[in-house]
């Protein structure tokens, strides 16, 4: 089936296998390496990506489900030589170690900040419900999501 649809902001068509999961197109046919199997079951949060804003496990969509809509992987943040503040809050918190999940969390921490610019520690901690990491014990990513905000509200950024 041909599939059309925004990646990363900008326009993709392509063909596609009806029963292809959104996961395996994302990360073989497209080389987004930030898109990861981990569970395939939607319970680890390694496949995250932002569809239409919202945090969702590709590994449970089909890759027809992108058909129309708006994708963002982790490839997508930063720029050129320079790191999103997400990102950077993560390096200098200590909340990358393995790095495993790192991209699904990121992605999870950007689609709560797009919606709440102020989040407390119960709805960071409820963004990241569906994230799981192995190495960190979750204290470093909740000051990581906080160190975020600082870092956005000095530079008067729009995430």
């Amino acid at each position: 089936m041909e599939l059309h649809f925004f990646l990363n902001g900008k326009e993709v068509t392509t063909s596609v296998a009806e029963n292809r999961r959104a996961l395996d197109f994302l990360h073989e046919d497209l080389g987004l390496k930030s898109v990861k199997e981990g569970c395939g079951e939607g319970e680890c949060g390694a496949c995250t990506i932002l569809l239409d804003g919202k945090a969702v496990c590709s590994c449970l969509l089909f890759a027809s489900d992108l058909s129309g809509r708006r994708v963002l992987t982790l490839e997508s943040l930063g720029e050129e030589g320079k790191l999103h503040p997400i990102q950077q809050a993560f390096l200098e918190t200590g909340a990358v170690q393995c790095g495993f999940c790192t991209p699904g969390m990121i992605l999870s921490v950007k689609s709560l900040l797009d919606s709440n610019c102020n989040p407390d520690d119960e709805a960071i901690k409820k963004a990241l419900e569906g994230n799981l990491c192995r190495c960190t014990g979750y204290v470093k990513i909740v000051e990581a999501v906080k160190r975020a905000i600082a870092i956005i509200k000095s530079r008067n950024l729009m995430i």
